[in-house]
C-alpha cells in the first residue's frame, strides 16, 4: 500500500489518455536502442579486450540526464553478461545517479511541487502547470505547457535554478574574476562559484581549447553551450521513463543508489522521491538523518535493492556544491555500508 501523502490525486494512467500510444512507442524506441548496443559485438569487444576493466569491479556515477543513459548503459551490461560465459562477462556491481531524470510524468509533478513549496511560484501558476504540463514530455513541451513555464519563470526571477539557495552569477558575485585579481586562483575549489556555467561556456569556446579537442573546423560558426537547444529540439527518441529498467535491473542484484541535492529546482528531491515510490520497493532501513563530522548531511532511507540518499544544502550537481558529505556519500556507496549515523559520545 502506497503512502496516501507520497501519491498524486491525478494517477499516471488518468492523466495519459489510454488511445495515446505516445508512450509506448518511446518505451519501445529505448528498447530498440538497448538492442542496437547489445548487437554490437565490435562495441563489446573492446570492452573486453581491456583486461583491467574485465578484472576490476565497474561502479558508475553521474548527474541528471544520466538517470537514463546509466541505466541504460547498466541494462545493455546485465543483458550481455547474462548472454556471456564468465570469462567474457563486465564486473558490474552497481551504479549511482544524482538528481535524474527517471519519469518525465513523475518528475514534472515533483518539479512544480517543489516550486510552489519553497514559494518560488503562484498558487495560480502551480495549479496551470499541473494542467498544461503533467502528462507531456520533460524535453519536448506543448505550446500551452511553455507559455505557464515563461510565467513560472518570471515569478521566480533572476535566481540560480540549479542551486536556489545560492546567489546568481553577476559581476558581484563573480568570485572567478575576484580571484584572479588577487591571483588566488588556487582557492576556487574552497566554495562554490555561481558563475562556473559561465566559465564553462567562455572556456570551451576558446579557439585553442576547440582546436586541443578537435571539435569542429576554424570556420565554424556554432558556438558551444552547456544545454544545447538545437540538440533539445531534434532529440526525438528520449523515453519518457526509465523505472521498467530499474525494475529489470533491482532484480539482478545491483548496488543502486540515488541521491539528490535538495536545493536543487531542476530536478528536485520531491521529484526523485515520486519516481521512487512508484517502484513500490519495500523498506529496509526507513527514513532517518545522516551525519557527516558530528551535523545532519542530510536523510536517507535504504528499500529492498535500492538506496535513496538526499544531501542537504546541495544543488543539482551535488560534488561541486558540497564536496565534503558528496565524499561520505561515494565512499559509502563503493563500500556498500549505510550512511554514516550520529555517534553518541557517553560520559566514561
Amino acid at each position: 500500500m502506497k503512502d496516501e501523502a507520497l501519491c498524486p490525486e491525478v494517477t499516471k494512467d488518468e492523466a495519459l489518455c489510454p488511445e495515446d500510444e505516445t508512450v509506448v512507442d518511446e518505451v519501445l524506441k529505448d528498447e530498440a536502442l538497448v538492442d542496437e548496443v547489445l548487437k554490437d559485438e565490435a562495441l563489446v569487444d573492446e570492452v573486453l579486450k581491456n583486461e583491467a576493466l574485465v578484472d576490476e569491479v565497474l561502479k558508475l556515477w553521474c548527474t541528471q540526464c544520466a538517470g537514463h543513459y546509466i541505466p541504460q548503459l547498466c541494462q545493455a551490461i546485465v543483458r550481455h553478461n547474462h548472454k556471456k560465459e564468465e570469462e567474457e562477462s563486465i564486473n558490474l556491481k552497481g551504479f549511482m545517479v544524482g538528481n535524474a531524470l527517471i519519469d518525465d510524468f513523475y518528475d514534472q509533478l515533483g518539479r512544480f511541487q517543489y516550486l510552489w513549496s519553497v514559494g518560488m511560484i503562484s498558487d495560480q501558476t502551480f495549479k496551470e502547470l499541473n494542467i498544461l504540463c503533467d502528462s507531456g514530455s520533460f524535453l519536448h513541451t506543448s505550446e500551452q505547457c511553455d507559455e505557464v513555464l515563461d510565467i513560472s519563470l518570471e515569478e521566480m526571477g533572476d535566481i540560480d535554478i540549479y542551486s536556489i539557495f545560492s546567489p546568481p552569477c553577476t559581476v558581484k558575485f563573480n568570485r572567478f574574476n575576484h580571484l584572479l585579481k588577487r591571483k588566488e586562483v588556487g582557492l576556487i575549489k574552497r566554495s562554490y562559484d555561481p558563475c562556473t556555467l559561465q566559465h564553462s561556456v567562455t572556456y570551451f569556446n576558446l579557439p585553442e581549447v576547440q582546436n586541443a579537442l578537435h571539435v569542429h573546423s576554424k570556420n565554424s560558426s556554432s558556438k558551444w553551450d552547456a544545454c544545447s537547444d538545437v540538440v533539445n529540439k531534434n532529440w526525438k527518441d528520449s523515453g519518457t521513463s526509465v523505472l521498467n529498467i530499474y525494475r529489470e535491473l533491482i532484480h539482478f542484484g545491483l548496488r543502486i543508489w540515488i541521491f539528490s541535492g535538495d536545493a536543487d529546482a531542476v530536478v528536485p528531491v520531491t521529484s526523485t522521491r515520486y519516481c521512487i515510490d512508484a517502484l513500490e520497493l519495500p523498506t529496509i532501513s526507513p527514513w532517518s538523518a545522516w551525519y557527516d563530522d558530528g551535523q545532519v548531511g542530510g536523510w536517507t532511507q535504504e528499500y529492498q535493492g535500492l538506496t535513496f540518499v538526499v544531501v542537504r544544502g546541495a544543488g543539482h550537481e551535488v560534488p561541486l556544491h558540497k564536496p565534503k558529505q558528496a565524499l561520505t556519500l561515494i565512499k559509502s556507496f563503493l563500500s556498500g555500508t549505510s550512511m554514516p549515523k550520529l555517534e553518541k559520545v557517553t560520559d566514561t
